[in-house]
């Protein structure tokens, strides 16, 4: 896979997709992107179009006859979207009327759009950087308020502009050690070593500032798995639903109720937690149990966390502990102490030992709610959200990678001390790692990857 410095020319032909949801609705649109488009105008609508103006506009097909009327309007380059002609078509939103629309457009020379080709010319067009681009399809996938909200920082530029900023000031270090390499014969003051150890220390300050706010925000956007384990009838699902809000799973007294997963996804300060309902772990006859237990394991390698449901009052089973030393040792585990309604004012938490060296340990009631809130915390905890979050990107683990990627050359420059030429390669390769997040240098296969996961009509 090779690296490139500049990007490549745009496609010149002429793209058209419908750009609204599928199915019916109020209004539908379809968007035509590429050049000279006055052709193809006076084809649709039989009239030429003023930039920027939304014009009422018959729409018409090969006969002339009414497809619909709309509005259509026309952006002209360099000022659109996609740094190209733009012309919009919004029509009324029924399946039938858009598809007649859409065909019309390839009768007059237009081809379909690959999903995300709309913002992969407005990125090939120097409209918005790759880091941008990826920010639009964020702003349409957030599943929050807090995750929309991080995307339009990315989308609006202020992502970038930190990393542009941090790249500046890579540059200017750069230039100022390799102004002391070619002057070899002049004797360095030792001033100056400090100072461009002080100068990369800031400026690793501010990469573990921008780092710190791009994985929150990766949180925002992945969450953790959580899994829910156990023994049969412990309460589980009863647990699932209470968190959830909702009865989506089946509870009843007998075991093995639950035979393969049940999933739930609940927001917490916006911070998504998947969780998985798993069929409770005990040694059983039953082909179909059997097969649930194995996929509970399976689950469990690729959760983020766990949490091991027990039935307070009662002493640690002989089971649970085994479940427990079955679980990976990176996994961040929870012992749930469920039921406490059931034992009323007298409980005290039970000694665990085994079990509180290794875990945290929650006294909850699925039925009365008790304990859940201080369950919550503990999984945005292990989610690694921090209450005082503000101000976060909605980073990609390709972001993430070149932060660290970046981290790692800037650290070694500082272990460099008076060696000005490794210095100043360290300091390029970091500069390097930066400028493929906004997409000056760039793989050649991973613009496919990042548009090909758009929705089509954008």
């Amino acid at each position: 896979m090779t690296s490139q410095s500049l990007t490549p020319s745009p496609p010149r032909h002429t793209i058209a997709a419908i750009a609204t949801a599928p199915g019916r609705g109020g209004i539908g649109v379809v968007r035509v992107s590429g050049f000279e488009l006055m052709a193809l105008t006076h084809a649709l609508i039989g009239k030429s179009l003023k930039p920027r103006v939304a014009t009422l506009a018959t729409f018409l097909d090969t006969d002339r006859e009414t497809i619909d009327q709309g509005v259509a309007i026309y952006f002209p380059a360099p000022h659109s979207y996609t740094g190209e002609d733009v012309l919009e078509l919004q029509g009324h939103g029924g399946p039938v009327v858009m598809q007649s629309l859409l065909r019309r457009c390839f009768e007059v020379g237009c081809k379909i759009a690959r999903p995300g080709e709309f913002t992969e010319r407005a990125f090939l067009n120097s409209k918005i950087d790759l880091a941008q681009a990826e920010g639009v399809a964020d702003i349409i996938e957030a599943t929050s308020a807090a995750a929309a909200k991080s995307a339009a920082r990315t989308l609006t530029g202020e992502f970038s502009a930190n990393v542009h900023a941090l790249t500046r000031a890579l540059t200017d270090l750069r230039m100022h050690v390799e102004a002391c390499i070619d002057f070899p014969e002049e004797e360095i003051d030792p001033a100056d070593h400090r100072a461009l150890q002080s100068k990369l220390k800031e400026i690793r300050g501010l990469q573990a500032a921008l780092a710190r706010r791009s994985k929150l925000g990766a949180i925002l956007r992945d969450g953790v798995t959580v899994v829910l384990i156990g023994a049969p009838n412990v309460g589980k699902s009863s647990l699932l639903n209470c968190l959830a809000g909702d009865e989506v799973a089946i509870v009843t007294p007998i075991a093995g109720t639950t035979r393969d997963h049940v999933r739930a996804t609940i927001l917490l300060e916006g911070v998504p937690i998947h969780l998985i309902d798993t069929a409770g772990i005990r040694v059983t006859d039953d082909e179909v149990e059997k097969i649930g237990i194995a996929r509970t394991w399976s689950a469990i390698e690729h959760a983020g966390a766990a949490l091991l449901i027990t039935e307070a009052g009662y002493a640690t089973a002989a089971n649970e502990l085994e479940i427990l030393g079955r679980l990976p040792n990176d996994l961040m585990v929870a012992v749930v102490h469920n039921k406490i309604d059931l034992l009323g004012s007298q409980y005290v938490s039970r000694e665990t030992r085994v079990m509180e060296s290794s875990a945290r340990s929650l006294q909850v009631s699925a039925v009365t709610g008790e304990g859940i809130d201080a369950l919550r915390r503990w999984l945005l905890e292990v989610a690694g959200w921090l209450p005082s979050a503000e101000g976060v990107f909605l980073a990609r683990e390709r972001h993430l990678l070149a932060l660290d990627e970046a981290a790692a050359h800037t650290s070694k420059a500082a272990a460099l001390g008076e060696q000005l030429e490794l210095f100043a390669e360290e300091l390029r390769l970091a500069q390097l790692a930066l400028s493929s997040i906004t997409g000056e240098f760039t793989p050649d296969d991973l613009l496919g990857e990042i548009f090909g996961r758009f929705c089509v009509g954008k």
